[in-house]
């Protein structure tokens, strides 16, 4: 008898394809926010912080519903990509991703903030006093040393966004083989009748897989810091 049927093996495949693209996608805004809150002040700061930390104090069914209206095919901004560029993010894998990514992001920031904020600005001041500008500061100085808190704040994306529920299903649904992911197959097993077995199953692979990336973060951390043993 297989571990796991047909149905929750393709859950499985589809959270991991939704959290990774929904991490790897969010990172380049990530710190772009991330360096704007730590290196710069300006008029509405404070805002801008309190709108980027909004999906962690919201239900994520509000951000779902939020999401729906904006983003759905009846919405002003859905309808538009929907009508001129043929995109639709409503009920479908890649309205998962975005809803995951919108989610996990104020994670993300407040991780790569820290680390930007960390870091040895002298280090870059003695670069820039070198000749080089202020791409290749960013890119040679600034990223290298805040490279901790950029894997930090990726795996954190990644694990909320592999357990992320209510945005999800109320953006796009639960719709096997194409939006369910972990969660919402859990819940689905919830309604029928003996599926406890599945609900096991399927919570041990997403503790697994949260506990495997957590532990694969700690051992970069550790390694750029010289030490190699978890």
């Amino acid at each position: 008898m297989p571990w796991f049927t047909p149905e929750e093996v393709t859950a499985i495949v589809l959270s991991l394809k939704v959290a990774l693209t929904a991490s790897l996608v969010s990172l380049p805004f990530g710190v772009a926010v991330a360096w704007l809150l730590a290196r710069r002040r300006f008029p509405g700061k404070a805002l801008l912080d309190a709108v980027v930390h909004l999906p962690l104090v919201l239900p994520p069914v509000v951000m779902g519903y939020a999401l729906l209206m904006t983003l759905g095919t009846q919405g002003v901004v859905g309808g538009f990509l929907q009508q001129h560029f043929g995109i639709v993010f409503a009920f479908r894998w890649t309205g998962a991703a975005l809803a995951c990514a919108v989610m996990g992001f104020p994670l993300m920031v407040r991780a790569i903030r820290l680390s930007l904020e960390n870091t040895d600005r002298r280090l870059e001041q003695a670069a820039s006093t070198l000749g080089a500008g202020p791409w290749r500061v960013f890119f040679t100085i600034t990223l290298p040393l805040a490279w901790p808190g950029l894997v930090a704040g990726m795996v954190l994306a990644f694990a909320k966004a592999l357990g992320e529920f209510g945005a999800t299903i109320t953006f796009v649904s639960n719709i096997p083989g194409e939006t369910q992911t972990l969660s919402s197959a859990i819940y689905g097993l919830m309604q029928v009748p003996g599926g406890e077995s599945g609900i096991w199953r399927l919570a041990a692979v997403a503790v697994t897989i949260s506990l495997g990336a957590l532990l694969f973060s700690e051992w970069l951390v550790r390694r750029a810091h010289g030490r190699e043993e978890i």
